[in-house]
Order: structure tokens, then sequence, then C-alpha cells
């Protein structure tokens, strides 16, 4: 059985899975029922459609091709979820999941639609169990049908017939045999009734009768890989007590940087009768309470092998990862090692030196956004929007329509906006926009930084908006990213205090193009005028960020500095934090450390070549400490084959206003 409790994490999936019904088969003849039976059925048995909305608030690169769907389809007022029937004393029956469609839906609520095209909108639910997947309710102002004859034991053996909306086109009926009962698969509480009769997308929620037209169960699931289908038993549904709406079930819950489940038991209740409105709002409480409790028990669990914590966080604790400008994911492995993990993809070129660099890790779309020289960096910091735009442009969002895909080019502005601050204190701009023909969200945080923003993604169908926005929230702790810019850029991004992540609150960064440069924060300072590297508005400032102990925690701060003269020059100057690392990590970074406290080869101040062109370091302690266990690494590169004494003076130029201030 599928889990459709909006905080299960297995087997869920994160795009526009849009049919609500989880039954599919082949097709199978139509059934040969007593043509008496039939007005009854039909009567009986409903569509449950929804409302499709009134307005679209994207845009599309083209008029979408809707003649190319089928005439039904695009012109119904309506989509089709699932199937409902009548059970007498004014109660209807449909499958819980059906219902819980309308959990925080962009579309209508969920409603009943008759052969007739009459629709009745759901007044009170009555009965509710999600382990079950039932549910009981009301109409506001039903019809006048005679309910469906039930039968409470059934026989295995005998012809059955399912009957339901298949794929949306209305109430079919199709034939097979009731072949088996099975336990239910978490504590074996009832059983489910097996069989044969196809059963397809948008069935879910309707009867399985018998020959006589009596209703033995609802049909609600099917195996993964053959034509059995799974029915409850009706008398499931009668002899669930009157008035409550009951919650039991096991769910797996996963979080995406590591692959340790939790796997509890979701166990609530509350009263009813309840108006649908209210029905949805007491659900939603109770699952978004859990699926925050399942989060915060996952990421609590074995704490001390949780980055940063525990030897297996060392490596990336004593290493830049990378001083790429594209943002990494941090990962666990199976052996217990953290390490950077996102695929990035091509670059997609914009106007004006603009670019996206898009990419993906599971089902995070991961991205860094390089504004046009053309775009205000006001505009963009301040409106999502023009952000948003940008990142449309490498086609990650398209609308299916019949066999075409046609590109959304704009979505406005966003539904909902907030700031997250992450656990190291990065102020993430929070987005939320409506995909109103998908029912679905997407999810948007992303970093200012100086040449635009870095970001994490994700889709989530409405239903599940709540439990997709905790988890990207989580993510944003465990990302990797570094600060670059222009120094035109580091200018419009600086003045903007609300912007800056809390390790550059203290941090100076002052230049005077022509003249100077000076950077201090409270591990180091230096300056440096032209006569060392041109400074000017195309030279290209890069803060690598990483993780590392201090004082008995870990920080996220800048911990190396890398300034070119322009994008495409290969001199440039380098200043890398570097720490003592633990026994533990081993010979090469204790032989790395012990080559920087006696500065021997290449940490010499002696030119090499590397690449066409030459290099120079050395290393930098804070004056006075005897044992350093924080150590500064001073590079200059200059493009082609440079003396000796030349590149000397460069990097005297460099060292003589270098304070490190550290131990």
């Amino acid at each position: 059985m599928q889990d459709s409790t909006p905080g299960a994490r297995a087997g869920r999936t994160p795009w526009l899975a849009l049919i609500a019904g989880l039954c599919f088969a082949a097709a199978a003849p139509a059934a040969s029922l007593d043509p008496q039976r039939l007005p009854g059925i039909q009567a009986a048995t409903f569509e449950v459609v929804s409302a499709k909305p009134l307005q679209d608030p994207l845009q599309y690169e083209r008029p979408l091709p809707l003649e190319l769907l089928p005439f039904q389809q695009r012109n119904d007022k309506y989509y089709s979820i699932g199937t409902a029937f009548a059970i007498g004393d004014g109660r209807y029956v449909t499958a819980a999941h059906v219902l819980l469609t309308g959990v925080d839906s962009l579309w209508g609520p969920p409603a009943l639609r008759d052969n007739g095209g009459r629709v009745y909108a759901i007044d009170k639910v009555r009965k509710f169990s999600l382990e079950k997947d039932f549910v009981v309710f009301t109409l506001a102002a039903p019809p006048a049908v005679a309910a469906l004859p039930l039968e409470t034991v059934p026989v295995p053996g005998q012809a059955v017939y399912s009957v339901g909306n298949a794929y949306g086109t209305g109430v079919v009926i199709r034939d097979g045999l009731y072949t088996s009962d099975t336990p239910e698969q978490q504590d074996g509480r009832w059983n489910w009734l097996r069989f044969s009769a196809a059963a397809s997308p948008g069935n879910s929620g309707g009867p399985l009768v018998d020959k006589d037209g009596k209703v033995l169960g609802v049909v609600l699931a099917k195996s993964p890989n053959e034509n059995l289908n799974y029915a409850l038993p009706i008398a499931q549904v009668l002899d669930a007590p009157d008035d409550l709406a009951r919650i039991d079930q096991r769910v797996s819950y996963q979080f995406d940087v590591f692959d340790s489940t939790i796997s509890n038991t979701f166990r609530t209740q509350f009263a009813l009768p309840l108006a649908l409105d209210d029905f949805y709002a007491a659900y939603s409480a109770r699952v978004d309470a859990y699926v925050d409790s399942q989060l915060r028990e996952l990421l609590g669990k074995e704490p001390q092998r949780l980055f940063p914590n525990g030897e297996g966080s060392s490596e990336l604790l004593h290493s830049i990862a990378t001083m790429g400008d594209f943002p990494r994911l941090i990962t666990r492995n199976s052996s217990g090692t953290w390490g950077l993990s996102g695929e990035a993809e091509n670059d997609v070129r914009l106007a004006a030196n603009g670019y996206v660099t898009p990419g993906a890790f599971g089902k995070n779309l991961l991205f860094h956004l390089r504004k046009p020289d053309d775009v205000p960096a006001d505009r963009l910091y301040r409106e999502p929007a023009v952000a948003m735009d940008l990142l449309l442009k490498t086609g990650f969002l398209k609308r299916n329509v019949g066999a075409e895909n046609i590109l959304v080019t704009s979505l406005g502005a966003p539904a909902k906006a907030a700031v997250h601050v992450d656990a190291w204190g990065r102020r993430w701009q929070e987005w939320r926009w409506p995909l109103p023909y998908a029912n679905a969200w997407l999810v948007v945080l992303a970093l200012p930084v100086p040449d635009g923003y870095v970001g994490v993604a994700r889709f989530a169908l409405a239903m599940q908006e709540h439990d997709q926005l905790i988890n990207t929230r989580a993510l944003t702790d465990f990302v990797y990213v570094n600060y670059d810019g222009t120094l035109a850029q580091w200018k419009e991004f600086l003045r903007r205090p609300e912007l800056l992540p809390a390790a550059l609150r203290d941090t100076r960064i002052d230049f005077d193009y022509g003249r100077r440069f000076s950077y201090a924060s409270g591990r180091m300072r230096f300056a440096f005028t032209p006569q060392l590297q041109a400074i000017q508005p195309d030279s290209v400032l890069t803060l690598g960020f990483a993780f590392f102990p201090d004082r008995g925690k870990v920080v996220w701060d800048a911990a190396e500095v890398w300034l070119s003269a322009k994008a495409s020059d290969d001199n440039y100057l380098m200043l890398v934090r570097g720490q003592a690392p633990p026994p533990h990590l081993g010979d090469d970074y204790r032989n790395d450390w012990e080559k920087k406290l006696r500065r021997q080869h290449p940490f010499d101040a002696k030119v090499r070549s590397d690449e066409d062109a030459t290099k120079i370091t050395t290393v930098v302690a804070m004056p006075g400490a005897d044992d350093p266990a924080v150590l500064y690494t001073a590079y200059y590169t200059a493009e082609g084959s440079q003396p000796q004494a030349q590149m000397q003076d460069k990097l005297e130029l460099l060292l003589q206003d270098l304070h490190v201030l550290e131990r």
C-alpha cells in the first residue's frame, strides 16, 4: 500500500504527481451485470472532482496548445480525482487519500458530481481513518438517490465488479474475481479483499460490487507489478466509530544528506463531525506537528555522527573543499565520512555577462545565478520575480499539454516570502510560488551573494508544502558556499547589511579603486596598493568560506581570500587559513602541517612553475606564537615565467601589511 501521509518520505514523488488514484491496471472487458442493476449503481456512484483554478498567474513562452487535450478534458471546469458512492442515511464514502488531495489545495474543495453533471458540495466529515484509507461524509444538498446495498460477509471466488471514474472519463464498470483476503501489512488488524477486476487512476474510493450490485468493499490500491487490486471490506467502514477521525499509521522518514531512516507510528485522533475546511485544518495541524517532530528526531539521532560532529567530519573541517561559486551539499557517505555532493550542469548564458549554473542533488535543484550587468542590484535583491525570471531561462519548469512541454517564462511575485536564518547565520530569502495547474508549490531558498544568488529549490504537492518547506530549510544548514564577485559587485552587496551573513558582520572590506584595498576580520588583516596588483571595478574578490573548529565549537567563516586584477587575469594573490590537524587524520595531513611550520618547500618563498604561471608561497603566524595552532599561507601567482627577485618583491608587498590575529 502506498503511504499517502504528507510526512511519509519513502517512495514519495517530489515532482508533480497529480493523479489522486492509487490503482493502476490494464483495461478489462466491460462487466455484464443485469441491466436492471446498472441505473442504481450509476446513480449512487459519483466522481470526486475539484474545480479548476479560475486564474493562472504563470506566463509561458507561447499560448498553451489546449486544443491538443481531449475535448472533455479541456472543456471540463473540474479536475476528476477519484470516486465516491452512497451508503445510506445521507452518507457517502470515498478513499481518505482522495479527500486529502484537498488539504491546502490550490484547486477548489473536493465535491461530488453525478452522471448528469450536477455537483454537490461536501458538508460534514463524519468518519475518517488514514490507516484504513476511507472517509464517510455528508453533502450540503444531497441528491435523491437510493444507496447501494451492502454485503458485509463477502465470499472469495465470486465474480466482482470495480465501479469507478477510471482515468477521469466517467464511471465505468469492469469485471473480475474476488480471489482472496490478505492481512494489512502494519499489524494484521484486518484483511484486505484482493480482486482481479481492472482498476485505474480515478477508481480510488469507488465500490467493489458483486453480481447483485451489493458493495463488498472500497477500491483503494493495487500490487505494484501485477493485476491484483485491493479493497477495504465495507464492514470496516460500517464498524468504525462514529464522529471520530483516527490516524494510526507507521511512517518512515528520511533526510537528504544521509541514509539514516526512522520509522515511527503516527497515532492521533480528533472529534468529528467537522465541516470540510475545519477537518482540513485539524488534520493539517496534527500532520505538520508530526513531521516537525520526525525531522527533529532524525536530526537528533546519533548527534555525535551528524555534521560537524564526529571523526567523519574531520576531513571537511580541516580543508577548504572548493573555491567554486556553485553551491554544494554536505552529505555523509556509507563509510560515515562527510563530503560534498551535487553536480553542476553547463552554464546557461544570459545577456550582459550574466549566467545561471543549474545542477541537482536528488530531488533538489541547486543553482548559482550571476546577475547580468544591466540588472540593478537593488532590483535583484528586492524583487524575487527578477531572479526567478532569470532562473526560468534554464528551462527547468515546463507545463505538459498533450504531447508538448511548454516553457514557463515567469511566475510573477511569490505568494509567500520570508527570511530564513540557518544555523551558521546565513540569511536566506525564502520564496514560494504556487503552480495552480499542478496543485503544487515551487519552494526556493536563495542566498544573496555578491554576484547574485546561490540556492536550492524543490517542488511540493500542495498537501506536502509544510513538510517540503521544513526539509528545505533544514537543508540550508548543509550548503557549502563561497562568496564571489567583482569589486563593483562587492560594493553593491556590502552596502546592504540585511543581506550579510553573521560571519561578515564584523569583517571590514574597503577599497578605493586605483589606490588601496584592505581586509580586516577578527582573524587576520591585510592591505595592499596597486604596486602589488591592480585595484579596479572588474577586479575579482572571492572569499572561500569553510567550517572549522574554533574555541571549542565549529564555526563557518572565511578561510581563504583570493583576489585577482580582473576575471581573465592569471595574476592573483591568495591567503589561506590552516589549522593543526588532529592525530586521527593521518600522516598526509600531519606532514603538510609540518612543512608549513618549518617553511619547507613549497612554503619556502622560492619561485616554482605551475601551468604556465610562476608562484611563490610562504607561511605567516601570529607574532610570538611558538607552537601556533593556526597558520596563514600567503601565495602570489604571476602569469608566465618570472624571476625570483621580482616574485620576492611581490610577496614582500603582500606581507608588509599582513597581520595574523589568532594563534
